[in-house]
């Protein structure tokens, strides 16, 4: 197994990178569910998936430090998405 990330910004490029991805093979879903505001909801399965991918990738230190996660979430798929009407974002 590969060593356990303990940079803080090379944890910040991982999660970046993993909420790239479930964007571009989510698109749509992202799309919908900014329009819909339901975003959470119904990406939840892949969200889960990524966090479980990173925790598993990160020291456990770490994550105590920063939400990486989130603040990936919101970095990449919500404002990465702002040309997507919603009444709420």
């Amino acid at each position: 197994m590969a060593e356990r990330i303990a940079d803080p910004e090379r944890a910040r490029r991982l999660a970046r990178a993993i909420l790239s991805d479930v964007l571009l093979y989510n698109v749509e879903a992202v799309r919908e569910g900014i329009r819909q505001d339901d975003l959470f909801e119904r990406l939840a399965r892949e969200l889960e998936e990524a966090r479980s991918y990173f925790e598993g990738r990160v020291e456990p230190d770490l994550l105590l430090k920063e939400n990486f996660i989130d603040r990936a979430i919101v970095d990449v798929l919500v404002c990465g998405s702002r040309g997507v009407a919603s009444e709420i974002w």
